[in-house]
């Protein structure tokens, strides 16, 4: 990994449909090596994977909330497929405190997360924060790490 490879990985970040051409540029490097140099990141698994960011609300999902959930472990090999199969979470992570999962979810309205919630519930106790505003919303990782003066 050079500096070649964070560009192109910022790059794409900003732009996942950018060309190979228009990456070559931006690196200043061949068009071959830039489409080598992204196969191997791809190979590498620094590229997981490509995903538009959709605009919910536009489609009809206007409640984004973030639900924590209190799993016994005995229960997550239940609550993983269970978790997968709902379309509306859009992220499942397993997190440290009093709550062992934090799901972000959109649903168009509060009744259809509440019927949710009464579903999860059966695993544990859940505690929603449903989501006013996002003043920063989904981006790649920073270039610069952040350093505290």
């Amino acid at each position: 990994m050079d500096d070649i490879d964070l560009k192109l990985l910022n790059s794409l970040q900003l732009d996942g449909r950018s060309s190979i051409k228009k990456l070559a540029e931006q690196c200043f490097v061949s068009s071959p090596a830039a489409s080598a140099r992204i196969q191997n990141l791809e190979k590498e698994n620094y590229i997981k994977e490509y995903q538009a960011i959709l605009n919910y609300k536009k489609l009809g999902f206007h409640i984004k909330a973030y639900v924590s959930l209190e799993v016994s472990p005995k229960d997550k090999p239940e609550f993983y497929p269970f978790i997968e199969s709902i379309p509306n979470v859009l992220e499942c992570d397993c997190v440290t405190g009093p709550f062992s999962m934090l799901l972000k979810v959109v649903f168009p309205g509060t009744d259809e997360l509440d019927q949710f919630i009464g579903l999860l519930q059966r695993f544990g106790n859940t505690n929603t924060q449903i989501v006013f505003s996002t003043p920063v919303g989904p981006r790649g990782l920073i270039q610069k790490e952040f350093k505290s003066k």
